[in-house]
C-alpha cells in the first residue's frame, strides 16, 4: 500500500524543522510525533499527537504509515542509526525529503530516511545513502558517493569522486579535494580542507587537515 502519511521521531529542534519542510515543501504528510515513553514532556505537538515509541506498532502500523527520524547528530549519528535500524527491523518504510530548491540532477541517487536541504547541489552520479542529512547549501561533486548515516553540515565543498565513509560528520565549511576518501566515524571539523584519504574514527582539523592526537570521533561529545 503507498501512502503519505508520516511520523517522526523525536521532538526537539529537527523534528521540528523536518515538520516543517514536510509540511510545506512536500506531499507527505505528517500525523504524529513519538519519542520514548519516559521522554514525554506533552501530549501533542504542533496540534499532532505525541505517542509513545513503545506503542507505535500498535497505533502506527507499518504499510499504513512510514517512518523519518528526526534526529541530528546525536552521538556521532548512532541515536539516529539505531532508531532508523529499529523500525527497519519492525517492517517500517521511510520517507526521504528533498528540498524543491535543491539542485538535484536526474541520475543522483538518494535512500531512505534521508533529508536534502535547501540550497544543495548535487551534481551527476552523485549517491547519498540511508539515513544522512545534508543541511543547506552543501555542494556534491560529480560521482561521489556519501555512504549511509552521514550529516553534512552547511556550505561544505565536496569535490567530485570523493568518498564519505559511514556514520560520518562534515562540519561547516570543510572542503575536499577531488579523489578524498574519507573513512567510516570520521569527524571532520569546521573549515577544514582535506586534500588525503583518512582513517577511521579519527578527528580531522585544519588546513591540510590532520588528525588530531589520541582522540577519537566518539570522544567529541555531539
Amino acid at each position: 500500500m503507498q501512502t503519505n502519511k508520516v511520523f517522526i521521531v523525536g521532538t526537539g529542534e529537527f523534528a521540528q524543522i523536518a515538520y516543517e519542510y514536510f509540511t510545506y515543501d512536500s506531499d507527505f504528510e505528517i500525523v504524529a510525533f513519538c519519542v520514548n515513553k519516559e521522554y514525554i514532556k506533552t501530549a501533542t505537538l504542533y496540534g499532532l499527537p505525541v505517542i509513545p515509541y513503545e506503542e507505535i506498532q500498535e497505533r502506527l502500523p507499518a504499510g499504513e504509515y512510514l517512518a523519518f527520524t528526526g534526529i541530528p547528530a546525536s552521538d556521532m549519528n548512532r541515536t539516529r542509526t539505531r532508531f532508523y535500524q529499529d523500525l527497519k527491523s519492525m517492517g517500517y518504510a521511510f520517507a526521504t525529503y528533498v528540498s524543491s530548491r535543491a539542485f538535484v540532477w536526474r541520475n543522483v541517487s538518494i535512500g531512505e530516511n534521508s533529508f536534502i536541504f535547501e540550497m544543495n547541489t548535487l551534481q551527476p552520479f552523485v549517491t547519498v545513502g540511508n539515513n544522512c542529512i545534508l543541511w543547506s547549501g552543501n555542494h556534491v561533486g560529480h560521482r561521489t558517493v556519501i555512504q549511509d548515516n552521514c550529516f553534512v553540515a552547511s556550505h561544505a565543498v565536496i569535490s567530485g569522486y570523493c568518498e564519505i565513509g559511514c556514520g560520518s560528520f562534515i562540519g561547516v565549511n570543510a572542503t575536499f579535494n577531488d579523489n578524498v576518501k574519507i573513512a567510516e566515524n570520521c569527524l571532520i571539523g569546521a573549515a577544514a580542507h582535506l586534500t588525503k584519504d583518512t582513517e577511521p574514527e579519527r578527528i580531522y582539523i585544519g588546513g591540510p587537515a590532520r588528525p588530531v592526537p589520541g582522540k577519537s570521533s566518539f570522544d567529541a561529545g555531539i
